[in-house]
């Protein structure tokens, strides 16, 4: 048996055992899937994971080899709309567990990036949450969804998701979601690299609090807050620094009064999971900054984690080049898998699809 044959089997036999237990992904358990129809249970999501770029018309017959007892879409509409919303989730989850990073750097440290991408799908006005009005890139207006995912850089495997409808869209909540429900294998231990959307100091903090490490690549902007008044001077460093985040913007209250030019004031507004109960105290981070030159009189700016004694200045830059892997994930999820060929306008199905 191929390997490609081997994942199949896999995936198959996930799908059995669901089936043996599809009262679990039904909105109505007890009723839904219970009936014998032309769609069983476990041929609808072996039919879901094989569609194509065609209507659904033309997948169903390709499908069951153009029988003329093949089921027709009122068929396929109603047996879709019986199933809970977590049904390709729990599958997705299910198939993964099969396999382990097969490529580690150093042996242990497993490279996941994560960045955003949006799907655009059949108009609905309805979904306000999805939908745009029209304007300069649509007359007619447009609804999307937007997938945050990790992705395995090493083993180009997408490991977990979350998705948004668009006008809901918030990276940061996704990747903070992503890094809490991320559980390593053993031996393992997560790096997550980001863009610059999604520094954050509690992006930093879910990741430590995770016991992993990031790499995430800041703006000069946001550079010069977290270093303060006197950055250092030269072209490219690597250097160590500590801060105590607050929200309190008294300098009474500091517990560590003499080194008051490391506080950073977290407002009110600004999302942060681990003060003392209360919302107030301090949170002490200690974080890596790295920056160098990438030509034509430009530099990089990087924050993360990583022990300065296993990885050093270039590799840190080797990796965050790496992160580049998840950009053209995209492009074979959108157009070589075809997942932008979306067979529904309801935001649930379009979930499922993706």
């Amino acid at each position: 048996m191929t390997n490609p044959e081997k994942i199949k089997q896999i995936l198959l036999s996930e799908i059995e055992k669901m089936d043996q237990h599809r009262e679990d992904f039904c909105r109505r358990p007890g009723i839904d899937f219970t009936r014998d129809r032309k769609i069983p249970f476990d041929t609808f999501l072996h039919f879901q994971i094989s569609m194509e770029s065609g209507s659904v018309n033309h997948e169903l017959l390709k499908y069951f080899n153009f029988d003329v007892q093949a089921p027709s879409l009122s068929a396929f509409y109603q047996q879709r709309a019986r199933l809970s919303d977590d049904v390709f989730q729990t599958l997705f989850y299910s198939f993964n567990r099969h396999f382990s990073p097969k490529s580690l750097l150093k042996g242990r440290y497993q490279l996941l990036a994560c960045d955003g991408s949006g799907f655009t799908f059949t108009r609905n006005p309805k979904d306000t949450e999805s939908y745009y009005d029209p304007g300069g890139r649509s007359r007619k207006g447009y609804n999307q969804m937007y997938l945050v995912p990790l992705y395995d850089l090493l083993n180009r495997a997408c490991t977990d998701a979350v998705i948004q409808p668009m006008r809901k869209r918030n990276e940061l909540a996704a990747l903070y979601e992503l890094i809490d429900r991320h559980a390593p294998r053993s031996g393992t231990v997560p790096v997550f690299i980001a863009d610059r959307g999604f520094h954050a100091y509690n992006v930093f903090a879910h990741a430590i609090e995770n016991e992993s490490f990031f790499i995430i690549r800041a703006t000069d902007t946001k550079m010069q807050r977290l270093l303060g008044a006197d950055p250092p001077k030269e072209e490219a460093f690597d250097i160590r620094v500590t801060r105590y985040l607050t929200r309190s913007h008294s300098k009474k209250k500091y517990i560590h009064p003499e080194s008051a030019d490391q506080y950073r004031h977290i407002c009110q507004k600004v999302t942060f999971d681990y003060f003392p109960p209360g919302g107030y105290g301090e949170y002490e981070i200690s974080l890596r900054v790295l920056r160098f030159p990438i030509g034509n009189g430009t530099c990089e700016n990087i924050i993360t984690n990583l022990p300065e004694n296993e990885l050093h200045a270039e590799e840190i830059k080797e990796l965050y080049r790496l992160r580049w892997g998840i950009e053209t994930s995209f492009c074979t999820l959108k157009h070589a898998i075809a997942a932008v060929n979306f067979h529904s306008k309801s935001r649930q199905m379009i979930t499922h699809e993706i």
